[in-house]
């Protein structure tokens, strides 16, 4: 009898019907990706075959998901990660690894960068310095001060003015304006994170093409010198007006070092390099004098002031003091078969036999996608289509339950023969 085969039928369209409304019900679902329930006849065949053997229904051979790429929506919270291509965020869910393409991101009391589900993003970790380690593990964005630097390089880039004359007060006094032809000054930092105002002088000498430096540091000697006549350090330039030695030494490195330098406020000595020959070299040419470039490696203390998140997957924090610094880069895996993956729910997978070992890598490299910061990967999912597939299934229903019906009405037919 057909009951069986029937019955059968009604049951698959059922569990089709069950996919289909998966589907739907999750077509806003952020990293959401579809599924489609695949079929199999059920066929009783004797040994050895028979060629009048009649099949006795269908059964649901597996639910298989489409990891096809969704659409890219915009928001404006740059903790929310997509991934533009292959791959999948990692998680650490209390030691275990999860995989999803929801990247519906926040930070927690403790300060780890989490999904909804408290689950922890892991990426490739940075040391003190900002390079990327092979240290993996969970993000965690530190809202404590970071610690200051003491000024260690100064990097100078001026014209000095060929055409100037040695000033006419003898010695050189900072107190004495026309002691120096030309000064410049910025603010340099002690192992405190405190400022200090750092002025160089420059002095032309009687010599052609020589001047001379000297550096203060509050107003005091980076020398400890106390009173004139003040110990500078000479510079003599070469008849383009480059710079060609540093107290009768050729250049490069074209370095002025200061040792010892004592600032007070409690922070240590500062010991402080002076590059003249930067990427902005010193030069002594027929105009002006011109400060080109003028910068310093010391910074102040700094809190948490914001954070960027490139296409690479570096996560880069903005500091207070100005400073910025790389937290970590986003690690991502892929699998060799991602619908052998076995969903756990909350829009998350884990890796199983039939998916194969997890591949991880860093956003943009071999096969993996980019990211995509301030965005969502929405569902994959085709409400068209999958009401036009819903119309499908409830035919199937409808005709399955059918013959039920007619098997029905010739069994009750051959019970009534008398």
């Amino acid at each position: 009898m057909p009951f069986r085969s029937a019955l059968s039928g009604i049951n698959a369209a059922s569990e089709d019907l069950k996919v289909i409304g998966n589907n739907v019900s999750n077509a806003s679902t952020s990293g959401f990706k579809k599924a489609r329930a695949e079929f199999a006849d059920v066929y009783a065949a004797t040994q050895g075959g028979s060629s009048n053997a009649i099949g006795s229904g269908v059964r649901l051979a597996s639910v298989n998901q489409n990891f096809g790429q969704g659409n890219i929506e915009f928001t404006d919270n740059k903790m929310d990660l997509a991934i533009n291509g292959r791959g999948f965020f990692v998680l650490d869910n209390n030691g275990t690894r999860e995989y999803t393409r929801a990247g519906s991101f926040q930070v927690d009391r403790e300060g780890y960068v989490t999904n909804s589900s408290n689950k922890r993003l892991v990426v490739n970790n940075a040391d003190e310095e900002g390079n990327i380690t092979g240290d993996v593990g969970a993000l965690r964005l530190d809202n404590s001060n970071i610690k200051p630097k003491a000024t260690s390089r100064l990097d100078v880039g001026i014209n000095l003015d060929s055409e100037q004359t040695p000033p006419t007060t003898q010695p050189f006094d900072p107190e004495v304006s026309n002691s120096y032809n030309h000064s410049t000054s910025l603010t340099v930092y002690d192992s405190l994170g405190n400022g200090h105002l750092a002025t160089m002088y420059y002095v032309k000498g009687e010599e052609p093409n020589t001047w001379e430096t000297h550096m203060f540091v509050n107003g005091k000697s980076a020398k400890g010198e106390q009173t004139p006549p003040y110990t500078g350090d000479t510079l003599k330039f070469d008849g383009s007006g480059a710079l060609a030695s540093i107290n009768g030494e050729a250049v490069p490195p074209g370095m002025v070092s200061y040792s010892g330098i004592d600032v007070g406020a409690g922070g240590d000595p500062l010991n402080i390099d002076v590059n003249l020959l930067s990427a902005t070299p010193t030069t002594q040419f027929g105009t002006k004098f011109n400060v080109n470039a003028l910068s310093q490696n010391g910074f102040t203390s700094g809190r948490l002031s914001g954070f960027d998140i490139d296409d690479a997957g570096m996560i880069k924090a903005r500091y207070s003091n100005g400073q910025s610094k790389v937290l970590g880069q986003v690690s991502l895996a892929d699998f060799s078969n991602p619908q052998g993956l076995r969903p756990l729910g909350d829009t998350t997978w884990a890796e199983s036999f039939a998916s194969g070992a997890a591949l991880n890598g860093t956003p943009g490299s071999g096969s993996l996608g980019s990211i995509q910061s301030g965005a969502l990967e929405g569902s994959n999912v085709d409400l068209t289509g999958e009401l036009v597939k819903m119309i499908t299934a409830q035919r199937n229903f409808q005709a399955n339950a059918q013959v039920i019906t007619t098997a029905d009405t010739v069994t009750q037919t051959i019970i009534n023969i008398r």
